[in-house]
């Protein structure tokens, strides 16, 4: 009986918990494919994700001190030092190196998460020796930083040390050298994957005449502003007769969190959940969704055809979510308003049309964690082969 190909796979979450659950979706993917997976993440834990059946490690987890990544911070809240990157670094070696992958594959490195080489370069090192196979996994789109020595060294990187970029996207929509000038310079190693989306347990409600006015922004991290607006157009919207859910995110701070519960007690049109497990269902079934631009959510939106509006999140250099809202707008598929002119009488006057309108359905790739497992195991017995 063949030996099961074993796959080590790099995640490392900050902000919100989008990276986890693309990672997880990935881990699942691969798990259904054969493959034995070690997630080996290095964000602050997070229940109910489902890995299927990866192993997972826990690194010692940090997070980012604010939306501009001003600085990481452990999970007591300090910023770490020296000390701290040698233990998690020695750690990381330890269980890779243990675990004897046939494969390592790093979500977003070398095109984002620059502040862990600490552990990446000595990790990739180490995988390069070790004659692995070596990939990438990256979104479809990058943030703009302005830096064209931080693309050339990417670039370097990928020729020095990678076999495999798997773009979690679809060309038809946004080519990666969109974002990444580069891309010709490590074309034979790029594969586009489609887009990788949670898979709804229930079908998408064909009737949504009857359905709740959904209100999300993702782990909540950052969603207080989107909120906030959210109460005021509900009072000024033809809408205001439905129930409105507001699923607030684990990560929403605690004051924004509180006006939210304020607002529900108030207005018993008003419901409040801290998290969802079944959320992906409730987008199934809404009459309308109104969110910030995640790769994830916005993926989920689209599979079910789900009427949205998109208030990306753009604070700092952030421009990920605002292009694709904005490619994703001109084929009519949802709407999307800018926070920074964003009154609640647009906002409720937006989702009443988009409601009524409905989703426009769009024929992207959405296969994308499946097709990942697909082309990173076919790379492997080729490399196994020769």
């Amino acid at each position: 009986m063949a030996k099961a190909p074993r796959i080590a796979l790099y995640v490392q979450h900050l902000l919100g918990i989008g990276h986890l659950r693309r990672a997880a979706a990935l881990a699942r993917a691969f798990g259904d494919a054969g493959a034995e997976v070690l997630v080996l993440s290095g964000g602050i834990p997070v229940a109910d994700i489902d890995f299927g059946t990866a192993h997972i490690l826990q690194l010692p987890p940090c997070l980012a001190a604010d939306a501009a990544f001003s600085n990481l911070l452990d999970d007591a809240g300090r910023v770490i030092d020296s000390e701290w990157k040698d233990r998690r670094r020695d750690a990381l070696l330890k269980a890779t190196a243990a675990f004897k992958p046939d494969a390592l594959l790093i979500e977003m490195y070398p095109f984002g998460r620059r502040q862990f080489r600490f552990e990446l370069l000595p990790l990739l090192y180490w995988a390069q020796n070790a004659k692995i196979l070596i990939a990438s996994s990256v979104r479809d789109i990058l943030v703009d930083k302005g830096r064209d020595d931080r693309v050339m060294e990417a670039a370097d990187l990928v020729r020095r040390y990678f076999d495999l970029v798997l773009v979690h996207g679809d060309a038809r929509l946004v080519p990666f050298e969109r974002t990444f000038p580069r891309a010709t310079s490590i074309a034979d190693r790029l594969h586009y994957t489609g887009y990788v989306v949670e898979k709804p347990k229930v079908a998408p409600v064909a009737d949504r005449t009857n359905g709740e006015v959904l209100v999300s922004a993702g782990g909540g991290a950052v969603g207080g502003p989107l909120f906030a607006v959210a109460l005021a157009a509900r009072r000024l919207s033809s809408l205001k007769e439905r129930r409105w859910r507001f699923v607030a995110g684990r990560n929403l701070p605690e004051a924004d969190f509180a006006l939210l519960t304020q607002a529900a007690a108030i207005d018993p049109g008003i419901v409040v959940d801290r998290f969802r497990p079944d959320f992906t269902d409730l987008l199934a079934s809404c009459h309308v969704s109104l969110s910030q631009g995640g790769y994830n959510t916005v993926m989920e939106l689209l599979a079910l055809q789900t009427p949205a509006v998109i208030v990306p999140f753009a604070e700092g250099q952030e421009s990920e979510q605002g292009l694709r809202a904005q490619l994703l707008a001109e084929r009519d598929a949802l709407d999307v308003l800018d926070f920074d002119n964003l009154d609640p009488a647009l906002l409720a006057a937006t989702l009443t049309r988009r409601a009524q309108t409905g989703a426009l359905p769009i024929d992207l790739n959405l296969d994308g964690a499946r097709q990942s497992a697909r082309i990173l195991l076919d790379a492997l017995a080729a490399k196994n082969h020769d």
